[in-house]
C-alpha cells in the first residue's frame, strides 16, 4: 500500500454534528469523536488501495471534524488516531490501525487477517503489554463508504396495534435462500424478503410484523475467524448505521434494496422489526481486532473495572457501557436513522439488560440510556421489546423494564412448555402466562400486550424439535456439545430425534399444534420462529450460530407433515385476529361485563370454578378458561369498543382422555367446537353444538376450543 499527501483536496473546518460523513458543498463532511486523541487523521482509500490521508485540525468538544471538497460519494474512507496507547488504563489508541467510522452507512471489505488488525505486539504480556502493533491494518480490515442521503421511499408505516400484533422471528438469508419460487439471485437478501413469493406466504400465514435477526452490518468473532467458521445470525455487530452488505443481492447497493424491502412489506401492511445489538461489538476482549470503537477511544465505550481490564457481562468478551454520553449518543442516533431513514417499525433489543446496567452496576430500569430512548420524540413511538437478560444472574430481569417496554417473556415458555411435557406440577402458573402474565406487568402500567409470549425463538430447538429432542445436538458447531442451554424442556416422545413410528409422529405432531395453539390463543403479543409452521428441523441443534447451511435455513419442500403444520398455522393465526376477546389490550381484573358474569373464569374438569386447593394441587393436569366475550377490551383502529362470541378454552395435557363437564347455561346455551388439536389441521371431528352442561371427552394432550355464540 502506498501513502501520497493529498492533493487537489480543500479542507474546511465543518461542524461536529451530525456526527459520520455527510455529502454537502461540494464536498463530504466528517466528523467523528475521540476526546483523548492528539491527532486525527482522515484516511482516503481509491479502489487500488493507493491510501491519502487528511489532518483534520478542527476539534469541538471532543469530535473532530473538516469539510473536505472534492471527495464524493462512493469514496472509501477511515480514520488513523494518534493518542495515548496504554493498556493498563483501557487506553488503546494505535495509528497503525485504520479504523471504521462507527457512524458508517455502508462498509466495504471484511476482517481478513486477525494479525494484522491486532492492536498490541507480541509479547510475554499479550495484549495488557505496553508496546502497540506496528503492522498496518490497510488492506485487512473493513472500511466505510461515502453515501448519498434518500434513497427509494420506504412507504407509510403500517402502525399495527400491538394487540394485534403476530410477530415472526426470522433471517433475512436462512428465510428465502431454498425459496422455490425467489430467482435464484435474489435468495438469500432483502429482495428477496420483498420478493411476492415471500410476501403473500407471510399474508395468508397472517403475519403482521417480521422481526430480523441482526441486520446492521456484522463480522465475525476472533474465534470464529480462528476456526474457519462464520457468524450466521448476526449478533457480532461491526456498524450500528450500515445495513448487513451480505444481504445485498448487488454489492454496494444494500442500503437502497433494504429500503425496497421494507417499502413491500409495508405495502402488504406488515411491519419490519429488527433485532439490535447494543450490549457488545465484533471486537471481543482485550485481545480481539482493533476494528472501530478499540481504537477511537475504548474506555468511552466499553465497560471498564477501576484497574483499567475489561469488563463483560455479556459472555461476548466486551460490552458497551450504558452510562456512557458516548454509548448514549451512538445508540440513540442509530436507532433514529433506522426508523426515519430506513423506514423500521420497532426494535428487539439484544440482552437488553446490558442497556439499564451503567457502569455494569445493579439493574436500573431508568438508566440514561432506557430513558433516553423512551423519551426520545421518534423512537418512542416504535415497537420497543426487551430481551430482559444478560449473562449474568442480575441481570436476569423478566418483568423489570419500564412501562414503554415489551419484553420476551421467558417465563411463559418455560411454563408452557413444562405443562405440555407433563411437567409444570400444576396449573397456577399456567393461568398467568394464558391470561397476559399480570404478575409481571401489570403493576408497572403496562398492557397484556407487553408480553411477548413465545415458545421457541432462533436460540433453542425449533417446534418440531422441541418435541423430538430430550438432549441438544449441537456437534455441528464445532464445540464438542458445549455450546448452547442444557435448560430445553423438551421431551422426545419416546425416541431421540426422528422415528417412524406412526404412534410417536402423531403424539409428536399434536403436542406440537398444542404448544402452538396455547401460544396463539394466549393473552398477549405471540411471537414463533420462522420455519416452525413448516415443520423444520435443525436435527437436534439449538445453537446454530454458526451453520450458514440447510441446518439453519427454512425448507420450503412441500411434504403431507408441512403442508399439514401451516394449514394448522393459518388456521389459529386467523382465528385470532377474527376474535377480540382472544388478543385482549386490557388485562383481566374480574370486571363485571354486560352479560354479568365476570370477564374471566377458570374452571375444573367438572364445570365448576376452581377454588384455592385445585390453585395448589401439584398433580392438576387440565385447566378451561372463560373468557366473556360481551366486554372484550379490544378496540377498532378508531377506539370503538369491540364485543365478541365468549370462549371456552379447554387444556389437557394428561396421559389418558378425560371426560370434562361443560359450564352450565348461565355461560350460554351451546358451545361450537371450533378449534382442535387432535386433527391434523385444527378443525373439529364434529362442529355440531353441544348444550350447557353436557359432557364431553378431552383426548390425552390436546386442546379444544369451544365458542358460545354471542346473541344479539
Amino acid at each position: 500500500m502506498t501513502t501520497h499527501p493529498p492533493q487537489g483536496l480543500h479542507v474546511l473546518a465543518g461542524r461536529p454534528f451530525p456526527l459520520g460523513a455527510h455529502p454537502e458543498a461540494g464536498g463530504v463532511r466528517f466528523a467523528v469523536s475521540t476526546s483523548v486523541a492528539e491527532r486525527v487523521e482522515l484516511c482516503l482509500v481509491d479502489d487500488d488501495g493507493t491510501e491519502r490521508r487528511v489532518e483534520l485540525t478542527e476539534r469541538t468538544f471532543g469530535v473532530w471534524h473538516g469539510l473536505v471538497q472534492g471527495v464524493l460519494p462512493g469514496q472509501t474512507y477511515g480514520y488513523r488516531v494518534h493518542g495515548p496507547y496504554e493498556p493498563k488504563t483501557g487506553m488503546r489508541c494505535n495509528p497503525h490501525k485504520i479504523l471504521l467510522d462507527p457512524y458508517a452507512r455502508r462498509i466495504r471489505g471484511s476482517l481478513t487477517d486477525m494479525a494484522a488488525a491486532q492492536g498490541y505486539a507480541d509479547g510475554p504480556d499479550g495484549p495488557d503489554g505496553p508496546v502497540p502493533s506496528t503492522v498496518d491494518s490497510l488492506g485487512h480490515v473493513p472500511l466505510a463508504v461515502v453515501t448519498s442521503p434518500g434513497g427509494p421511499d420506504t412507504g407509510t408505516k403500517p402502525e399495527v396495534p400491538f394487540e394485534e400484533t403476530v410477530v415472526l422471528e426470522l433471517h433475512v438469508k436462512g428465510f428465502t435462500q431454498q425459496h422455490p419460487d425467489v430467482p435464484e439471485p435474489l435468495r438469500g437478501t432483502y429482495l428477496g424478503l420483498a420478493h411476492p413469493a415471500v410476501v403473500e406466504h407471510l399474508l395468508r400465514l397472517g403475519i403482521t410484523a417480521v422481526e430480523l435477526l441482526p441486520v446492521q452490518a456484522f463480522t465475525d468473532e476472533p474465534s470464529l475467524v480462528a476456526a474457519g467458521r462464520h457468524n450466521y445470525w448476526g449478533y457480532s455487530p461491526l456498524g450500528y448505521f450500515a445495513p448487513h452488505p451480505g444481504y445485498a443481492s448487488e454489492p454496494g447497493r444494500e442500503v437502497e434494496e433494504f429500503r425496497t424491502m421494507v417499502a413491500a412489506l409495508h405495502a402488504a401492511g406488515i411491519e419490519v422489526i429488527v433485532d439490535v445489538v447494543y450490549n457488545h461489538t465484533c471486537e471481543g476482549g482485550p485481545d480481539g481486532p482493533t476494528l472501530s470503537l478499540r481504537g477511537l477511544e475504548a474506555p468511552a465505550y466499553y465497560l471498564h473495572d477501576d484497574d483499567g481490564n475489561m469488563a463483560d457481562i455479556t459472555g461476548c468478551g466486551n460490552t458497551l457501557d450504558a452510562g456512557s454520553p458516548e454509548v448514549v449518543r451512538l445508540v440513540t442516533d442509530s436507532l433514529r436513522y433506522w426508523t426515519t431513514e430506513l423506514g423500521v417499525d420497532g426494535f428487539r433489543f439484544d440482552l437488553a439488560s446490558t442497556m439499564g446496567r451503567p457502569g455494569g452496576g445493579a439493574f436500573d430500569r431508568d438508566s440514561t440510556l432506557l430513558t433516553a430512548i423512551t423519551t426520545d420524540p421518534v423512537l418512542s413511538r416504535c415497537k420497543l421489546i426487551a430481551e430482559p437478560w444478560d449473562a449474568t444472574g442480575e441481570g436476569y430481569r423478566v418483568g423489570a423494564f419500564g412501562a414503554q417496554w415489551a419484553e420476551w417473556n421467558g417465563i411463559y415458555r418455560d411454563t408452557v412448555r413444562d405443562f405440555w411435557r407433563g411437567a409444570a406440577g400444576g396449573v397456577d402458573d399456567l393461568a398467568y402466562r394464558l391470561s397476559g402474565s399480570s404478575d409481571l406487568y401489570d403493576h408497572t402500567l403496562r398492557r397484556p400486550w407487553q408480553s411477548i409470549n413465545f415458545v421457541t425463538a432462533h436460540d433453542g430447538f425449533t417446534l418440531r424439535d422441541l418435541v423430538s429432542y430430550d438432549h441438544k445436538h449441537n456437534e455441528a458447531n464445532g464445540e464438542d456439545n458445549r455450546d448452547g442451554t442444557d435448560d430445553n424442556r423438551s421431551w422426545n416422545h419416546g425416541v431421540e430425534g426422528g422415528t417412524d413410528d406412526p404412534e410417536i409422529t402423531s403424539l409428536r405432531a399434536r403436542q406440537a399444534r398444542n404448544l402452538l395453539a396455547t401460544l396463539l390463543l394466549s393473552t398477549g403479543t405471540p411471537m414463533f420462529v420462522a420455519g416452525d409452521e413448516r415443520w423444520r428441523t435443525q436435527g437436534g441443534n439449538n445453537n446454530a450460530y454458526c451453520l450458514d447451511d440447510p441446518t439453519s435455513w427454512v425448507d420450503w419442500t412441500v411434504t403431507p407433515e408441512s403442508d399439514a403444520m401451516l394449514a394448522f398455522a393459518r388456521r389459529v393465526v386467523h382465528l385470532r385476529a377474527k376474535s377480540p376477546a382472544l388478543r385482549q389490550a386490557e388485562f383481566f381484573d374480574g370486571r363485571t361485563t354486560p352479560t354479568g358474569r365476570p370477564d374471566l373464569i377458570w374452571l375444573r374438569p367438572d364445570g365448576q370454578e376452581m377454588t384455592e386447593p385445585d390453585w395448589q394441587d401439584p398433580e392438576r393436569r387440565t385447566l378451561g378458561m372463560w373468557i366473556d366475550g360481551s366486554n372484550s377490551q379490544s378496540r377498532t383502529r378508531e377506539g370503538e369498543l369491540l364485543t365478541d362470541h365468549s370462549w371456552l378454552l379447554l387444556l389437557h395435557a394428561g396421559a389418558e382422555p378425560l371426560e370434562v363437564v361443560l359450564p352450565g347455561p348461565e355461560f350460554g346455551a351451546t358451545f361450537e367446537p371450533t378449534l382442535d388439536t387432535t386433527s391434523a389441521d385444527g378443525s373439529p371431528a364434529s362442529t355440531e353444538a353441544l348444550t350447557a352442561g353436557s359432557r364431553t371427552t378431552l383426548a390425552a394432550r390436546s386442546l379444544l376450543l369451544l365458542k358460545a355464540p354471542r346473541h344479539d
